[in-house]
């Protein structure tokens, strides 16, 4: 990549903080925890004897399952999708639908009980969320998502365990 260019991206990227109500495509969501909710802090010790190594790649290193890979992508039960990490209820299955983008995905999720943040990891920004109990890395939420919402909540099958109805 010519410096030119290089320096043309970030400066673009650093101006989505800058320009008031700029997305570029993503999101930008400021979600606030569930008044009570209490933090669950635990050492890395305790969250690889907790987590399966999948589980742990993605709640606590924001690591990313391979698309198609998770069985949730394609449940149909009647259910809830909690945390894997402290079994938070995130979405229910009334709110997940067919994204056809090989993770499970949602348009809507639990007031309260997820936050997120700016990822630059893929130097475009895209808007990351979190567990808002244990801040287990979720996925990331698009806007290409279908109505009433627009918001497709793009969350990965390691970070979630599904409950049956």
């Amino acid at each position: 990549m010519k410096r030119r260019h290089f320096l043309g991206l970030a400066g673009l990227t650093g101006l989505v903080g800058v320009i008031p109500g700029v997305s570029f495509g993503f999101p930008r969501l400021n979600l606030e925890a569930a008044p009570g909710l209490e933090k669950l802090e635990l050492s890395e010790d305790e969250w690889r004897e907790r987590l399966s190594d999948e589980a742990f790649n993605v709640l606590r290193k924001e690591r990313t399952e391979y698309a198609f890979s998770s069985p949730l992508d394609e449940e149909e039960r009647e259910g809830e999708y909690r945390c894997a990490g402290c079994d938070l209820l995130l979405f229910t299955s009334a709110m997940k639908y067919d994204s056809r983008t090989g993770w499970p995905s949602f348009f809507e999720h639990v007031e309260g009980h997820l936050l997120t943040k700016l990822d630059f990891k893929m130097i475009w920004p895209r808007t990351e969320y979190h567990c808002a109990r244990c801040g287990g890395h979720q996925g990331h939420v698009f806007g290409d998502g279908p109505e009433p919402t627009g918001l497709r909540w793009c969350n990965n099958g390691d970070a979630l365990r599904f409950v049956p109805a």
